[in-house]
């Protein structure tokens, strides 16, 4: 059995004015990758994955990446690589005036999801 090895991302980003898109290129029980094109003033909401890690590789524009619960951010720009492990709070806001645009990477795929409210 042969499987598709090689993807250009370009053809997963999907802009929108509403919720930012989770665009899945290609999902095994290890992981599943994801592209996201975040537009200015959009937010990926803070969150967990109780059973596994989130990977992030930047590969355009900028944004306050959250930390923890108490909304404690820190900013996250092209070429940064930003890994959430399990259980640590994460998600991004983009305060630019340009896109977002990264590849998240979920492993084990089954790592779960859950919302975490911040303290604001």
């Amino acid at each position: 059995m042969s499987h598709q090895r090689i993807f250009q991302s370009s053809e997963f980003f999907q802009p929108t004015d509403r919720e930012p898109i989770r665009s899945v290129i290609t999902e095994s029980p290890e992981a599943v990758i994801v592209a996201w094109y975040i537009q200015p003033n959009q937010e990926i909401s803070p969150h967990i994955h109780p059973n596994g890690q989130d990977t992030w590789t930047i590969l355009q524009g900028k944004g306050e990446y959250y930390l923890d619960p108490a909304g404690n951010t820190k900013a996250i720009f092209a070429g940064d690589v930003v890994v959430a492990y399990p259980n640590c709070v994460h998600g991004v806001f983009n305060n630019s005036n340009e896109p977002l645009i990264f590849i998240s990477v979920v492993a084990p795929a089954n790592a779960g999801y859950q919302l975490v409210a911040i303290a604001k």
